[in-house]
Formats: structure tokens, sequence, C-alpha cells
């Protein structure tokens, strides 16, 4: 009876895309803690989270649907539940757009319709701006298509506060300058897939060398927007430490693999330090603002 249950729901598990939610969950609690300056009450965050891992569930699943053909061709993601043959199309479709109405109900009652908005804000730019438009036409697709992927501390912010202040905004444009280096990184290591697939990735079309130039950029723009949080007075000493030690690293893998050439071993480094730099940045604002402030 487990067996088959797993096999039921673990294909529609997949079109969720479980280990990328999982960090986009962990930045929208860490924002609400951040905004509540202490744990907010149990209910709204048990809300915000599961409407939002419908939300990304929604926007990824709708991904899938649209990007089943490329998804067949790519050595990454033929395992994928729809180029398997595990979820038929019209199914994933169905799951997508049903996730996506699930989580605008339980955000809008469980937190507030200000989240479900940017939740819903989301989705749409995900799927329509990202995965319609960009991800084919434009090497800068995971640039401006990353802002999806930022929305998520709004929402975490709005759900606890009801709005939004300069700082929820910087904590957007974080995650929005830490997406380039991130995925330029594994673009760097499955270049031959996007070449195959025809998707116009940097590497793809600008070449290794200026997507290590790009992600040793935007990794020093990223360190100096992480400074100006302490510069607002919204975090302290104790973060500053952490962003200058966390990007500190990320800036010194940049650079190494700005002068290893093609070493894919240092761009694989860089992309794991990246997850686990996200991951480390935010559990710091969470520290400095309720332990530490």
């Amino acid at each position: 009876m487990r067996v088959q249950l797993k096999r039921a729901i673990g294909p529609y598990v997949n079109l969720m895309k479980p280990h990328v939610t999982v960090l986009l969950l962990g930045t929208t609690l860490a924002a609400m803690v951040i905004a509540r300056q202490g744990f907010p009450a149990p209910g709204l965050v048990i809300a915000t989270l599961l409407g939002g891992a419908l939300a990304a569930g929604s926007a990824n699943a709708i991904n899938c649907y649209w990007d089943r053909d490329i998804d067949q061709i790519m050595t990454r993601t033929q395992r994928r539940a729809l180029p398997a043959g595990r979820v038929a199309p019209r199914n994933a479709l169905i799951f997508g757009l049903a996730s996506g109405v699930l989580s605008f109900v339980i955000l809008a009652l469980g937190a507030n319709l200000v989240s479900a908005v940017l939740a819903l804000a989301a989705i749409l730019f995900y799927v329509l701006v990202y995965t319609v438009w960009l991800k084919r036409t434009t090497p800068q697709n995971i640039v401006i298509g990353g802002a999806a992927g930022a929305v998520p501390v709004l929402v975490g912010w709005a759900a606890v506060t009801g709005g939004l202040n300069l700082a929820a905004v910087w904590l957007f444009l974080i995650i929005f300058l830490w997406t380039p280096p991130h995925f330029w990184a594994l673009a760097l290591l499955i270049r031959k897939d996007y070449a195959r697939a025809h998707i116009p990735m940097l590497p793809v079309v600008v070449g290794e060398h200026e997507t290590r130039r790009q992600i040793l950029l935007y990794s020093l723009l990223l360190l100096a927007a992480t400074l100006i949080l302490f510069a607002m007075r919204a975090m302290g000493f104790f973060y500053l430490a952490a962003a200058l030690v966390l990007g500190g690293g990320l800036v010194f893998l940049a650079i190494r693999l700005l002068r290893s050439g093609t070493s894919q071993a240092t761009a694989r480094t860089l992309f794991w330090y990246s997850n686990l730099y996200l991951a480390l940045l935010f559990a710091a604002m969470v520290v400095d603002r309720t332990l530490i402030r």
C-alpha cells in the first residue's frame, strides 16, 4: 500500500521540484522571523509555508508542462516525471493550475490578501515571463526571470506585517542578485545540454569566459548589496561579520573560477557553495534580529 501511494504521489512531487522549493521556503520563513523579530504564530507560519510551497509547486509544474519538449533532450531533465512518462501532460497542467488556486486561497485566508497576491504574481511571472518568453529568447533569461524566485521573501514579510518596506525590498534584491552566479555556475556544468536543446543560456551565447566574468561581477554586486542592510541599520554587527565572510567566500570562488579556465570542479564547488551561502546568510539575519539585537 505504501509503495503504491509513493508511486502515485511521487511523480507529482517531482513536478514541484522540491529541491528548489525547500530553499525558497527557508527564505520565506526567515523573512517572517526577521519581520516579526521573533517567531510568528504557528498557524500563520504553517499557512504561509504551505501556501508558498503550493505556489512554487504550481509554477514549477506548469514550467515542466511547457518545457516537456526540451526536458526530453537534456540529460539533466530526462528523468523528470513528464519526459519519463510518469505523468500525462494534461494531468501535469491541471495539477499546476489547481496548486496555484489552492495556494491563493490558503494564503488569503491563513495570512492575508497581500501575501496571496504576491505569490500569484510570482507564479504568473515565472510562467509567462520567464518560461514562455525569456527562457528561449535571451541569455538574460535567468537575470530577469530570477525575480520570481526572490518573491517568497516578500510573501513571508507581507504575511507577518500586511505590507512591505525598504528592508523587505532589499531582501528581494539580495536573492535577485544571488540568482545569476548561482544558476550560471550550473549552466557552465551543463552547457552542452542547453546547446543541444537550443536554449540561449549565457555560456552557450557568449562563451564560458564571459560567463565566468559575469559570475564574478554579480558576486561583487551581491556582496555590496548585503552590506547595505547593515548600513541602513536593518541588521547589526553579527550579520555584518557573516555577510563579509560568506560573501568573501563567494567572491573568492568566483575569482578562482575566472582564473581556472574551463574547470568544472570549480564551477560545481561554486554552485553548491551558493546554496549554502544563501541559507547561512538568511540564518545570520534571523540570529541577528532575534538573539543578538
